[in-house]
């Protein structure tokens, strides 16, 4: 038997993808087509044997690079309808903590610091209605203050020195680490319960060292970073949703309890 074309398919089976290899076959002047099972003997005949031990994933396509994202994402944004009655207790320690006119403070490394400074910002300017500004800083953002902590007193320092600064009693801090475990958030969350600070952890699953520190802890049932991160901005952005809910509700009632 002798092969004339052989095809090589991607599928997903429960997102795992399976190769299977369809060949062209002839024999004399009679041409049949057959699906292979396995393709192994042909593979390692024909193909490179570096080509052969690259996950397929590797290997960019519609499978497996968008159709298993999306799943993962909406499974993971499935299983985090679970933690609503969490989110309802942070968003409510959120609001209490603005509408006594304190401040919620942010901290995160790399997307964690995006996280933060996106959230931050919804929270001064708006997320979807008119209000006044609400008070909330996040502490990646000051270059100066940074490297400064940096260079005198060590990475691991950069945002405890800050909330030492600026956190009060009655403010609250979220910390955003997607292993649970960053230093120097860890040392933000020690600083923030020395000070009489609230504290809220954003993890991955288990929460890592975060999950001692934290008065509430949303821990995303994942281990994969952007699952993880897309979760956060998720949670992050019906925070803000409530905040500004709850703010709004607050002052129409004081409004109306004055007019009378």
């Amino acid at each position: 038997m002798r092969f004339r074309t052989v095809e090589f398919r991607i599928f997903l089976c429960h997102r795992h993808p399976i190769m299977i290899a369809t060949a062209t076959q002839f024999t004399g002047n009679s041409n049949s087509t057959e699906t292979l099972a396995t393709a192994t003997d042909f593979c390692h005949s024909t193909l490179p044997l570096n080509f052969l031990e690259i996950p397929m994933s590797e290997h960019p396509n519609v499978q497996s690079v968008f159709f298993r994202a999306i799943t993962d994402h909406l499974d993971i944004v499935k299983a985090i309808t679970a933690q609503q009655e969490l989110l309802e207790h942070i968003a409510r320690a959120m609001a209490d903590t603005l509408s006594r006119g304190n401040k919620i403070l942010w901290c995160g490394n790399g997307g964690s610091a995006g996280d933060s400074q996106h959230l931050a910002a919804e929270i001064v300017g708006r997320f979807r209605r008119e209000r006044r500004g609400l008070a909330s800083i996040a502490l990646t953002t000051d270059t100066s203050i940074l490297t400064a902590v940096a260079n005198d007193y060590g990475y691991d320092a950069v945002f405890s020195r800050q909330v030492e600064a600026l956190g009060q009693p009655g403010d609250l801090l979220v910390g955003i680490s997607t292993s649970g475990n960053s230093r120097n958030v860890v040392a933000a969350l020690e600083a923030a319960r020395a000070q009489g600070l609230k504290t809220v952890g954003f993890t991955g699953e288990g929460g890592g060292k975060m999950a001692s520190l934290s008065d509430y802890l949303f821990a995303v049932p994942s281990r994969d970073t952007a699952r993880i991160q897309e979760a956060h901005i998720l949670a992050g952005h019906m925070l803000c949703d409530w905040i500004e809910l709850d703010w709004l509700q607050s002052n129409v009632q004081q409004s109306t309890g004055a007019a009378r």
